[in-house]
């Protein structure tokens, strides 16, 4: 078991660290630079990038990150044109002025709260260690609203931030009791052995917003047309991704077995990938009770589904 923990969380880290090196930091004027983490949650715009250049031209130059910290810092520097990021993190940057727009979600629901398998409930969660991969995340949110079935809220438990390929390893060595994180480290979780679902996302937070698809205003103010082929373009994508087109996408860009595949993609989906001002609203509320920004920006204001 330890060596294949140890394989797989090699593995992984080795393909998160191959990211941008080498790669200009501009793109000439048919293609559109985006970033993203080699997560699932990423499919529609990996699907998109085989598809748009064939059908209009444009082409799509991914540049591959090991950290949300890294992704941000290239969106919120303008060295990318957009970026499939957790809409948390990219609320916050809209909130200190970076210019950014959400065009799109990235996904409906796809996360788990992963426990290790002495626990059964939420309450069980009490004093024990759990991991999140960023406190701007759906994945604190998700806790909150876990701990919340219980009565519990997050001073009653010791709170982490771990990269997400050492979650199921901390997991299996007791580091940690439980997690919740971008898949497919979940879903690597529980094909390990080492946890168990507890939550799906949809249990606690029906159809949750998580990462979304988020272009800079420059590459919107600049090149309107090719913003708005891209968008059409990605939304197109996600309606595509059944869970067989979904799993081929993701084998050719995660590497992993077929079993993390297909666990990972039953909590998953892509179609109908607009944001809502219901669902955003909602996201806004949850955000201000749970302490990650006293000030999120309006639908009004982040939101552009007017293309």
């Amino acid at each position: 078991m330890k060596k294949r923990l140890l394989a797989l969380a090699l593995s992984f880290t080795l393909a998160l660290s191959a990211s941008s090196c080498g790669k200009t930091e501009k793109s000439d004027e048919n293609t559109v630079k985006i970033a993203y983490l080699p997560i699932t949650h990423s499919l529609a715009v990996l699907e998109e990038a085989e598809e748009l250049e064939k059908q209009s031209g444009l082409k799509v130059e991914l540049v591959k990150y090991g950290s949300w910290a890294e992704l941000l810092d290239a969106l919120n520097s303008n060295r990318v044109d957009g970026a499939s990021v957790l809409i948390e993190l990219a609320m916050k940057s809209k909130e200190e002025g970076v210019g950014l727009k959400a065009v799109a979600l990235g996904h409906h629901d796809g996360n788990v709260i992963i426990v290790s398998n002495d626990i059964s409930s939420a309450a069980d969660l009490k004093g024990k260690t759990f991991a999140i991969p960023h406190r701007q995340s759906s994945h604190n949110i998700l806790l909150n609203d876990a701990l919340a079935t219980a009565g519990l809220k997050v001073d009653d438990l010791n709170i982490t931030e771990l990269a997400p390929t050492e979650m199921p390893s901390a997991l299996a060595s007791g580091q940690i009791d439980g997690y919740c994180v971008a898949e497919p480290f979940g879903a690597m979780g529980v094909d390990l052995g080492v946890g168990k679902v507890l939550f799906t996302s949809e249990e606690l937070w029906e159809d949750s917003l998580c990462c979304g698809l988020v272009l800079t205003d420059k590459f919107i103010d600049e090149r309107y047309d090719d913003a708005k082929s891209f968008v059409a373009s990605y939304k197109t994508a996600g309606n595509s991704l059944d869970k067989e087109t979904a799993k081929q996408t993701a084998k050719k860009y995660l590497n992993q077995s077929d079993e993390v595949l297909d666990t990972s993609l039953q909590w998953i989906s892509y179609n109908d990938l607009d944001i809502t001002e219901e669902a955003y609203n909602e996201l806004a509320e949850k955000v201000k009770e749970y302490g990650l920004s006293d000030n999120p920006p309006s639908y009004a204001d982040f939101v552009k589904n007017d293309f």
